[in-house]
C-alpha cells in the first residue's frame, strides 16, 4: 500500500515519528545524526527521499508501515547500526547487504578504493588484484565494477563473512573469486599488479575512542589487535607483498592513524619505494601505498 493511499484507515504524520525520534535519541547520538538515521529509514521502508517532508510537511503513513520505522526506533536505542537494521550500506554509489559478520563499510576505505582507480585510470592492462580480509566484499567489487577487465581474488578467514561477499558479488553481477584463508599463513604462488587490505588494527587499548555500536555489533576479529603487537597482520601482509607483487605492483593499505611512521618504516624495510602516507577526509593519517622496487 503507497504511503499516499490512506483513505478509511488510520495513519500517523511523518513529522511526528521524526520528533518522536529526536525526544528519543537526540541524547544518545546526537540531533544531527538522528536525523539522518530518520531519512534514511523513510528512504528504505518507504522509498521517500529526504525533501519530502519539507514540501508535504502533512504526509502520512499507516499503522503497518509505522510498525516498520518504530521497530528500527526500538533497536536504535539498543544502539544497534543502522545499517544492520536496513540490512545494507552504500559504498562507491553500490548498496551492500551487511551484518554482524562483518565489518561496515567506512567513508575512509571508499577512499582507498578512489586511489586505487585513480592511479590506474588510464591503464589498458587486464589488472591481477588480491583482496586481503575481503569482509562485505566491498573493496573487490567496487574495483571490479569500475575497471571491468580486471582480475580479481579476495579472502577472509571468515566462512561467513564469505557468505556475505559473495552474496554482494552476486547481486551486482561481478565476478570475484572469493576463497578462505588466514592473513598470517598466506602462501600462494601468483603474482598480482595490486594487492590491498584493510585488515584489524584497533589496538585494545583504543577501545575507549570506539562507540558501542561497533563494539557490540560488529566482528572483533576484524576490528582489533593487541597493544604488544599492533603491526602483526601488516608484517604478514607486507612480506606477502614482497614476494607476491611484480615489479612496480603496487600494495595499498588502510591503517591505524597513529602508526603512519612505523608503517612507513615496516613498507621500506621490505624493499618498498615511493612509500605515500595519505590523510583521511578527518585529517587522520589513514592510507598508505608502496612499490615494489
Amino acid at each position: 500500500m503507497s504511503c499516499l493511499d490512506v483513505k478509511n484507515i488510520v495513519v500517523v504524520l511523518l513529522k511526528e515519528i521524526k520528533n518522536i525520534f529526536h525526544a528519543e535519541l537526540d541524547v544518545l547520538y546526537g540531533k544531527e545524526e538522528v536525523s539522518s538515521f530518520f531519512y534514511l529509514l523513510i528512504e528504505h521502508y518507504f522509498d521517500l527521499e529526504r525533501f519530502v517532508l519539507a514540501i508535504q510537511p502533512e504526509l502520512v503513513i499507516d499503522k503497518e508501515q509505522e510498525t516498520f520505522i518504530f521497530n528500527a526506533l526500538s533497536e536504535l536505542k539498543l544502539e544497534k547500526p543502522i545499517q544492520h537494521i536496513m540490512g545494507t550500506t552504500h559504498f562507491m554509489e553500490l548498496d551492500f547487504k551487511v551484518n554482524k559478520h562483518v565489518l561496515i563499510p567506512r567513508p575512509e576505505t571508499e577512499e582507498l578504493v578512489r586511489w586505487i582507480l585513480d592511479d590506474y585510470e588510464h591503464t589498458d592492462k587486464a589488472l591481477k588484484i588480491l583482496d586481503i580480509g575481503t569482509g562485505s566484499g566491498c573493496i573487490p567489487i567496487s574495483l571490479v565494477k569500475n575497471m571491468p577487465t580486471t582480475k580479481v581474488q579476495a579472502f577472509d578467514i571468515s566462512l561467513n563473512a564469505l557468505e556475505i561477499a559473495h552474496e554482494n558479488a552476486v547481486t551486482h553481477d561481478i565476478a570475484v573469486d572469493f576463497f578462505q584463508a588466514d592473513m598470517l599463513k598466506m602462501d600462494r604462488e601468483i603474482k598480482y599488479d595490486i594487492i590491498v587490505s584493510n585488515p584489524p588494527y584497533v589496538r585494545e587499548l583504543e577501545k575507549a575512542e570506539i562507540r558501542n555500536n561497533v563494539i557490540d555489533h560488529e566482528p572483533g576479529i576484524a576490528l582489533f589487535v593487541p597493544d604488544e603487537d599492533p603491526l602483526k597482520f601488516y608484517v604478514a601482509i607486507v612480506k606477502f607483498a614482497a614476494k607476491s607483487l611484480h615489479t612496480e605492483g603496487c600494495l595499498y593499505l588502510e591503517i591505524n592513524q597513529y602508526l603512519g611512521i612505523e608503517m612507513k618504516m615496516l613498507l621500506k624495510e621490505y624493499g618498498f619505494e615511493s612509500i605515500e602516507l595519505r590523510k583521511d577526509i578527518y585529517g587522520n593519517d589513514r592510507m598508505l601505498k608502496g612499490i615494489k622496487a
